[in-house]
């Protein structure tokens, strides 16, 4: 969950991402790049499919525009009505491997093993933590089909220093994998997923105290790094200019952990958790040697279900023709510098919240979060109240929506007079693309409704081998409550 401001190429002051700066100067910078959801399992589900989280069963109907995600108590998951990315890519001979976070659903039918990925090394969720083993389960971290040990337990996390060697791991992994491929001459599909910037952030020793951030500046330098090290990989082994690279995050930064936790917007609204543009607008930069022309700015309104269908398009693969995918072939914007005319929707669970359509967005719902999380210190807008934009109470704007020039007005800031010509002119463009997709919208089946603390990582697969199972508690299926 890096933020739009976190990287030097976007203005970061402290100038600390020289790898990620010189794959812009290198490649092609894409300002204009959204996550489909402000949060986290949600966005994944979205890059894996191209289809909306509402489409895709990513979502909650608990209550009304709640964000929701895969906590451990979770009952659902990924479908296996869904079509994901390393499926429909074996159609052309590829290997694919998740390294990281997977965040689908933790209970085995929804691991990424079931779901198209050949090799996965990573976790099923978040590292949060640690926790006792008794009354919660340490997350576990698998090698493939089963889990090796847990966060905290063997895989160590210093929450008092930030101090964990995770992203070092994740980096000889995805090394590992792509000399490998490139020995057998196998296309593949490397999904590197790391989550050293979520909270609680961590770095390796060697990158501790390095950064004129703080811990989290840390973690965005030895991702920085990492990602120099894959890069100058490709290189090494001659294989640059037959291998698309794609920078992104997955929510904006959590400016709740800000500023010792979290990260930067740069001039953008609130952060992760809201759909304004702080909390769906994301770093994006596209890296392919001989093919994409070096030092190139696109303004194509890009979105992570575009990587989806580009990913495939790469491969010579259609992309499902039996359901709606909403992601986009974004290679005539890479390889011919067009600009494709197309809407970004901003959902948050049930609820299509605002548009945009070229440079104006308009807000058919606001919220930040309620009066009480609010009063109880939870700030998705820190030092950033805008009144009748950050509400605090769920409002309605949908018979005249609250519209923004975002090239004008990326902050947000200030509202087009709903007496004025140009709202009327824009919003005539608007209201036919908002009514054309409600209209054409069928929901999936919501995934994201039911927790149950007995489906909680008590004995993973493989916990036999390692005689780390643990007794779960008597099943008592219940309504997940989704506070905002």
């Amino acid at each position: 969950q890096m933020g739009w401001g976190d990287l030097g190429v976007f203005g970061a002051p402290s100038k600390e991402t020289p790898n990620l700066d010189q794959m812009a100067s290198e490649g092609m910078l894409f300002p204009d790049f959204y996550t489909a959801n402000p949060l986290c399992s949600p966005s994944r589900a979205a890059l894996l499919t191209g289809r909306l989280p509402i489409r895709n069963g990513f979502y909650t109907t608990n209550a009304h525009a709640r964000n929701a995600y895969t906590p451990q108590d979770i009952v659902g998951g990924i479908p296996d009505s869904e079509l994901l990315l390393p499926e429909l890519l074996k159609k052309a001979g590829y290997v694919s491997k998740i390294v990281g976070k997977w965040h689908l659903g933790h209970r085995p039918q929804f691991h990424p093993l079931k779901h198209g990925f050949d090799e996965w090394f990573g976790s099923p969720n978040c590292h949060f933590g640690p926790y006792d083993n008794k009354a919660t389960p340490n997350i576990p971290v698998y090698r493939d089909r089963e889990m090796i040990g847990r966060y905290y337990d063997d895989f160590k996390i210093d929450r008092k220093t930030g101090e964990a060697n995770l992203t070092q791991i994740y980096l000889q992994e995805a090394l590992d994998f792509i000399s490998r491929h490139q020995a057998r001459q196998q296309p593949f599909f490397l999904y590197w997923a790391i989550d050293a910037t979520h909270a609680p952030v961590y770095a390796s020793k060697h990158f501790l105290g390095t950064s004129q951030r703080g811990l989290y500046g840390d973690a965005v330098r030895e991702i920085d790094d990492s990602i120099g090290k894959i890069l100058k990989s490709l290189q090494n082994l001659g294989i640059s200019e037959n291998t698309f690279v794609f920078f992104t995050s997955d929510n904006g930064a959590a400016l709740i952990s800000a500023p010792k936790q979290g990260g930067s917007n740069g001039p953008f609204l609130c952060g992760k958790q809201t759909t304004f543009e702080g909390g769906m607008r994301e770093p994006a930069i596209a890296w392919w040697p001989g093919q994409i022309p070096a030092g190139h700015v696109s303004h194509q309104l890009g979105n992570v279900m575009d990587l989806f269908t580009t990913s495939l398009s790469l491969a010579g693969l259609q992309h499902p023709t039996d359901r709606q995918v909403d992601g986009i072939d974004l290679l005539p914007a890479i390889r011919q510098g067009r600009v494709i005319d197309r809407p970004i929707f901003y959902y948050r669970g049930n609820e299509m919240m605002a548009v945009r359509r070229g440079l104006y967005k308009a807000h058919y719902w606001t919220w930040s979060n309620s009066w009480e999380q609010f009063s109880q210190g939870v700030d998705f807008c820190p030092g950033q109240n805008i009144s009748g934009v950050t509400t605090h109470t769920l409002e309605e704007h949908t018979k005249l929506p609250l519209l923004f020039h975002l090239g004008r007005d990326p902050g947000e800031k200030y509202p087009i007079s709903f007496s004025s010509s140009e709202y009327q002119d824009v919003m005539e463009q608007i209201v036919p693309v908002v009514q054309q997709h409600k209209e054409k919208m069928v929901p999936g089946e919501p995934q994201l409704n039911v927790c149950d603390k007995a489906v909680m990582n008590w004995a993973p697969p493989g916990c036999e081998k390692l005689g780390r199972c643990l007794e779960p508690p008597k099943s008592d299926p219940e309504k997940c409550f989704w506070p905002h």
